[in-house]
């Protein structure tokens, strides 16, 4: 039985209140780290975690019910399913499907229908991409799920994922090369980063991660951070320049002030404020866009833009061609109705 709560509290412990009014119990010795104690005040949980924390260990966490989602969940992220997705995969599916069991962990697995994933899509309708990935990582999940054999349906089936009809995120146009150019010199971090991402056409998370060490023959060689495509760009002529007036760190062409590799997200929000410094307001994941709008216009094959960019199928790279062609087909039947009038 749960005991009353008393008029004067254990040492060092202190209560707070969720937004649905619920409490929740704190550990935090003066000013040292604040530790969560699980359970409900008095219960037997509740007062074996105090004790662990109160004698300077961690509060054992209960393992999740089974049949819940954060059972399932946990097993998933041991599976060998799991492990075969590359980190950055990972990264981004588990980003998704821990803020779900924060809120649902307790929830039945076999109670999801495909109304509740409908509903996870829609309530990030705001913003595509976020409700994109929920799609696709609760698929993954409940696909592992069924195959396991710990649901008897896969509630994800027939759930589709709304394409944005934004285009997504805006290519650099020639006025704003010219404007970031403008603001950022020769010789800065900030004109460093812009020549890799222009030059290299890499994903963010790639570009932090090139330097010298992956230079030979005048020759970037690497393996992507998310399809593990292997890619060869030559070092090109502005590039070079732009190394050689640097300032870049000793393992990656992009790097801190203090010449240390930078992390994407950290690059990420740094970049973009040298972006609006230059009033620009665009992203590097648009940097990469226009570099592969100017390939395909250049001639590139499929192929080629494949092996460039570190794409796979030709889905991509057909994207680009076809737009291309497209233009292109436009503008002679354009000329040729010119010259006969």
């Amino acid at each position: 039985m749960i005991s009353a709560m008393p008029r004067k509290l254990p040492p060092f412990l202190h209560r707070e209140f969720t937004r649905h009014k619920k409490p929740v119990w704190y550990f935090r010795r003066g000013k040292g780290r604040r530790v969560r104690i699980p359970g409900e005040f008095g219960s037997v949980e509740f007062n074996a975690a105090y004790d662990a924390v109160l004698n300077g260990a961690r509060p054992a966490r209960a393992p999740p019910a089974q049949g819940t989602y954060s059972a399932g969940l946990k097993a998933y992220y041991a599976s060998q399913t799991w492990a075969a997705l590359r980190p950055a995969t990972q990264r981004m599916k588990r980003h998704v499907l821990n803020g779900v069991e924060a809120a649902l962990g307790k929830s039945r697995l076999r109670d999801w229908k495909r109304g509740d994933i409908a509903a996870g899509r829609d309530k990030r309708a705001a913003t595509p991409a976020a409700a994109e990935m929920f799609v696709k990582s609760m698929r993954s999940f409940f696909a592992w799920a069924l195959e396991a054999g710990l649901v008897s349906s896969n509630p994800t089936d027939g759930v589709k994922v709304i394409a944005s009809s934004t285009g997504g995120f805006a290519p650099w146009t020639d006025d704003d090369v010219a404007a970031y150019r403008a603001r950022w010199a020769l010789g800065t971090r900030q004109r460093v980063a812009f020549e890799v991402l222009r030059e290299t056409g890499l994903r963010r998370g790639d570009a932090v991660r090139i330097g010298m060490p992956n230079v030979r023959e005048r020759v970037i060689r690497l393996a992507t951070e998310k399809t593990g495509e292997r890619v060869a760009i030559p070092v090109s002529d502005v590039l070079a320049a732009a190394i050689e007036a640097g300032p870049v760190g000793e393992m990656t062409f992009i790097a801190s002030t203090a010449g240390k590799p930078m992390t994407k997200e950290s690059f990420g929000t740094i970049f973009r404020e040298w972006c609006d410094a230059a009033g620009v307001s665009k992203s590097a994941h648009g940097i990469r866009k226009a570099a592969a709008t100017a390939d395909a216009m250049d001639g590139y094959s499929d192929a080629e833009l494949d092996a460039k960019f570190g794409w796979t199928g030709r889905k991509m790279a057909a994207h680009y061609t076809r737009t291309v062609n497209r233009e292109r087909l436009s503008i002679a039947a354009a000329a040729r109705v010119k010259s006969r009038t």
